[in-house]
């Protein structure tokens, strides 16, 4: 059996509170968040869950606008 089948094997053992700590941690590898600080990862999870509120509550913003407020956010 190769590692990858090993692996997926004891994925399939973990509980769900489990897999979504592993599946935290591999996208934060993934896309670099992992060399955040903790205030910048609270910052960015503080910008996300209102994001995620303002989609639950159907809020929209045109691509214009969202151009905008990335530029303000970045500094350009």
């Amino acid at each position: 059996m190769s590692t990858v089948e090993d692996i997926e094997q004891a994925i399939d053992r973990l509980t769900a509170v489990e897999r979504e700590v592993l599946e935290s941690r591999l996208l934060a590898r993934r896309f670099g968040l992992d060399f955040l600080s903790p205030d910048e990862r609270a910052e960015l999870l503080a910008s996300l869950e209102e994001a995620e509120r303002d989609i639950d509550e159907g809020r929209s913003y045109t691509a214009n606008a969202l151009r905008q407020a990335v530029r303000s956010w970045t500094g350009g």
